[in-house]
């Protein structure tokens, strides 16, 4: 079992200064004392000085590859000592117990990487209107993951971790897919996992017990983010489909749209019919707008893939 991780942080903008400050807090309250905790600073001279001089006990270092959440991380894990390497948004924080979970879970040598629950913190109250089965859109948790230690393919970017020897052998983070700035896609993550299982044939777990804290602003608790990033989503799909083939982009995705969602239309029709709940059924509504934003997104992506292959070769 691992016994040494390092923490890496990434972040761009001095808007979430206060996100970044509780962040690096929850590391050095964890009751599994991290070996290093490193913030990677995108782009961001201003940004970059003010965190050198706030933070003494942290490695402050500027992402040197091209800017984005891919390279940030690349800059992260280059400097990295630790046997695992967990990451944090900067807008999220770490329950105390946080890194114990996650090396709890590496006890099995077959493991190669573990996330843990990522819970939503509102800025204003939960929209009524949004079901759980979504919560990816804002960067959490969502209905339909285990509510126990299972495998899974991937992990999500704001609670995870994987063993810097399997991160040596897979390679970075890919570029021009994940999230640059505000620009909602992603995805990077779940291409590096697929690399990762690909290349080692080892497991990835999910570790509801490690429990991390998510910020969501009001800006993102609206009806037009939540079809932005849904659309953004396919398109990311569709991006990772043509890195590692369709199959191991969209298996999870097919489960999740067909059982998760099936089942969580009726579920929240449900709600509406026998509870009087009125929100009910426009939550299963918005299952639907959300699973025909995100297919609408994939096949713009993979369309426009093939167009430009296609002129190509011309």
């Amino acid at each position: 079992m691992p016994s040494t991780v390092s923490v890496v942080i990434c972040a761009y903008t001095q808007d979430r200064w206060d996100d970044i400050v509780a962040a690096a807090r929850s590391i050095r309250a964890q009751d599994t004392a991290a070996l290093e905790t490193i913030i990677v600073v995108d782009h961001n001279p201003a940004l970059l000085e003010r965190v050198q001089a706030e933070f003494a006990d942290v490695t402050v270092v500027e992402n040197v590859e091209s800017r984005g959440l891919s390279g940030a991380r690349n800059s992260g894990v280059a400097i990295t000592r630790g046997e695992v390497v967990a990451f944090l948004d900067d807008d999220a924080w770490a329950e105390s117990d946080w890194l114990t979970c996650l090396l709890d879970a590496y006890r099995e040598p077959r493991v190669i990487g573990v996330g843990g629950q990522i819970n939503p913190a509102w800025q204003r109250a939960r929209p009524r209107w949004w079901p759980h089965e979504f919560d990816w859109v804002v960067g959490c948790s969502y209905r339909g993951l285990p509510d126990r230690r299972a495998e899974v393919r991937n992990m999500i970017g704001a609670n995870m971790s994987f063993r810097r020897s399997v991160l040596a052998m897979t390679g970075p983070f890919s570029h021009g897919i994940g999230r640059v700035g505000t620009r909602p896609l992603g995805g990077e993550e779940t291409e590096l996992a697929i690399r990762a299982r690909r290349h080692s044939g080892g497991r990835i777990l999910h570790e509801p017990r490690a429990r991390v804290h998510h910020r969501v602003p009001a800006s993102r608790a609206t009806r037009r983010y939540f079809i932005n990033r849904c659309y953004a989503e396919g398109l990311s799909k569709a991006a990772i489909s043509r890195l590692v083939g369709a199959d191991s982009a969209l298996a999870t995705e097919r489960t999740y749209a067909i059982r998760t969602l099936g089942s969580g239309v009726f579920r929240h029709a449900g709600d509406a019919l026998r509870r009087g709940d009125g929100h009910g059924l426009l939550r299963a509504v918005w299952i639907v707008i959300g699973l025909a934003a995100t297919t609408a997104g994939y096949i713009v992506g993979r369309t426009t893939a093939r167009a430009i292959t296609g002129s190509g070769d011309r």
